[in-house]
């Protein structure tokens, strides 16, 4: 452990790496949430095409590929977007549909679950950006050579969506951006799982930012590259805002991969609103989840309440959790006070009424989590995961019949371990 008599971050930057760590490169199928304990999971609900024990999920990613065999993408930063198909499956081959339709009603598994990166096909890459431009009078217009090469690869993104959407009961899209220090199949693993109990409905979309960079300063590497991504995130962005043939769009950030999407939205509704434009209707955002959200709540306050950014959504969620070690030591780092470990007592009189009057936003305390850093609860706590599926299968909102959250004070609400459990269910677990 290094010491500097001028810098906090130097004596507690090699814990905050481990804390903020993903969990394994190998990870298990996430645990069976409460709501299939009470309501089994079932093929019914899955499209009959997708009756497999494999998965295939669209990404996109700025990561630069390295040279290393058996490594895709890496944590250093590419200039252009990369977009493809990666294909998941489980680590015992002889492994079923029926057995894998099984196993993903337990608590405890019999089965070997554990993920595996099967490949990673990539279908296209974007021009190398910044784009080159010119002025024609008085206007900034992309060379015309690149402006139709980005076309080109925004309409096969589209049409490989488009493909996928028909598939699906509904036409929405799922965008996954994750935090620091998650490598690029990490990042596909969360979103399979989490999306496979989604009943596979919609198109599960993976945004993998330059992320994982090792060392001493791998945190504050990574928080950069999360500024280095602004500008792909909004290209992506502003490809599915227009297609016609998704209805809605889920996005969900965790710890790090807030700051990304927040500010990366924040510059997509001034934009929109500048324009003329209702980022309501226009960008279709169903949904904007923020789980353990890596923020510091007086940034959050001058830079998204204080441009009206709530109402550019229908339901925004943020799931926070006090026992959280991880942005703990980011807090005490920053001196600064949390997003995700948001009390009802850090919000002052001014700030509850615009909270209420927006109607629309959810702080979500979570209960304490089984493991000793408390950061990945949004899917390895089947509470919270439970609440998460049926906010966006359902667009539930708290205090609903699909959503029974306890109604704190303000915008607060709380859920607690037994979360979707009926009792008889409960004690049979017991």
């Amino acid at each position: 452990m290094l010491f500097h008599p001028h810098g906090k971050s130097y004596i507690f930057a090699p814990l905050l790496i481990i804390l903020l760590s993903a969990c394994t490169s190998n990870p298990a199928l996430m645990p069976t949430p409460n709501l299939y304990v009470s309501t089994p999971y079932s093929e019914a609900q899955v499209p009959k095409n997708l009756h497999t024990t494999s998965m295939e999920l669209l990404y996109v990613t700025d990561r630069a590929v390295p040279e290393k065999e058996g490594v895709m993408y890496n944590a250093s930063r590419s200039p252009s977007i990369a977009y493809g198909v990666a294909k998941v499956n489980f680590g015992d081959k002889s492994l079923q549909w029926g057995e894998l339709l099984e196993q993903s009603n337990f608590k405890n598994r019999s089965a070997n679950l554990t993920y595996v990166m099967e490949k990673a096909d990539e279908l296209g890459r974007f021009p190398l950006s910044p784009y080159k431009f010119r002025r024609v009078k008085n206007k900034l217009q992309i060379d015309e050579d690149i402006l139709e090469r980005k076309i080109f690869h925004e309409t096969q993104l589209n049409k490989n969506i488009n493909q996928r959407l028909k598939n699906s009961n509904n036409k929405d899209v799922i965008l996954f951006v994750h935090g620091f220090n998650n490598t690029f199949n990490e990042s596909v693993f969360t979103l399979a799982g989490i999306w496979h109990f989604l009943n596979r409905q919609g198109v599960p979309i993976v945004y993998s930012w330059p992320a994982a960079a090792t060392g001493l300063t791998g945190y504050f590497e990574d928080k950069e590259s999360g500024q280095f991504t602004i500008f792909h995130l909004k290209e992506t962005l502003r490809l599915l805002f227009k297609n016609p043939e998704i209805e809605n769009i889920h996005i969900i950030a965790h710890s790090r991969g807030t700051d990304v999407v927040t500010t990366t939205l924040r510059e997509l509704i001034i934009e929109n609103r500048a324009s003329g434009g209702n980022p309501r209707e226009d960008l279709r955002i169903e949904n904007l989840i923020l789980a353990a959200p890596d923020l510091d709540f007086g940034i959050i306050k001058q830079r998204l309440m204080a441009e009206q950014f709530g109402p550019a959504f229908g339901q925004i969620t943020i799931y926070t959790s006090q026992e959280d070690s991880a942005l703990g030591i980011s807090q005490w780092l920053t001196n600064s006070l949390s997003f995700g470990r948001l009390n009802t007592k850090d919000v002052n009189i001014n700030e509850q009424d615009i909270f209420t009057s927006v109607g629309n936003v959810s702080l979500i305390k979570v209960p304490k989590s089984g493991s000793l850093i408390g950061h990945d609860y949004f899917h390895s706590d089947p509470a919270v995961s439970s609440d998460l599926i049926n906010l966006i299968l359902h667009k539930a909102s708290p205090g609903s019949k699909k959503r029974p959250l306890q109604k704190l004070e303000n915008n607060f609400w709380s859920l607690d371990s037994n979360y979707l459990i009926k009792k008889d269910a409960a004690n049979l677990q017991n």
